[in-house]
């Protein structure tokens, strides 16, 4: 692996935890940080599982040691990916603060999970009709139960007063779509840093649920001049 791929799958799986430290044994996740690597910069159906195994350097047999199929290496990454998504939502939707305050937070912590580990999400956001059917129902009951937890924030800030919605589950998928498309375009080369891209985003997505035309309404935590 070169040292540019490296520095991609570092700036790709960075953050505070250490990235895939619930994959063991060791050989076990190098093989699937090969995996990601080759599929976010290939394509799922284009990877070999010889493709995987050199990148890990390992021998290709190795791989199956690990892995029954190249299938069951997708569905491991996405199941963790689409667990790890669900958590980020789910601690900021039950933090203080006000509606607006908790999904700016949401959104700002997204955001940067979806920048951050970029070559990550793009394989669990964009790879997921490659699953076996049983494997996809189980990753989309973790996208629903996303989505879910966004709706609970726009549902809370509209009985508060702070927001001005009518359709709050095209809202929901709005914000979602949003945020998860940037793990489509972010450049670790880039004028903004996943946390600069956050912050706009919280922004973005305040103005689209009304957050401040309410009277007396906060906006991520400002009041409204």
């Amino acid at each position: 692996m070169s040292t540019a791929e490296d520095t991609a799958g570092n700036a790709a799986d960075g953050g505070d935890d250490a990235p895939w430290g619930e994959v063991a044994p060791e050989a076990a996740r190098r093989l699937l940080v090969a995996a990601v690597e080759a599929f976010a910069e290939r394509g799922y159906h284009a990877t070999t599982t010889r493709d995987i195994a050199g990148r890990a350097g390992m021998s290709p047999a190795a791989l199956y040691i690990h892995y029954k199929t190249k299938e069951e290496l997708l569905h491991r990454i996405s199941s963790i990916g689409h667990t790890k998504a669900l958590e980020i939502l789910e601690s900021a939707a039950a933090g203080p603060g006000t509606a607006a305050e908790r999904l700016a937070g949401a959104v700002r912590s997204f955001v940067r999970w979806h920048a951050g580990r970029y070559a990550t999400a793009r394989v669990v956001q964009y790879e997921l009709d490659a699953l076996r059917p049983e494997h996809r129902d189980e990753i989309v009951a973790l996208r629903r139960q996303s989505d879910a937890v966004v709706r609970r924030i726009v549902e809370e800030g509209i009985a508060a007063g702070e927001f001005d919605v009518d359709d709050v589950r095209g809202t929901a998928v709005a914000v979602l779509s949003l945020c998860i498309d940037v793990a489509r375009w972010f450049n670790v080369r880039g004028r903004r840093t996943p946390e600069e891209v956050g912050e706009l985003y919280a922004g973005l997505v305040l103005r689209m649920v009304g957050a401040g035309r309410q009277p007396g309404a906060a906006a991520g935590g400002r009041q409204k001049a």
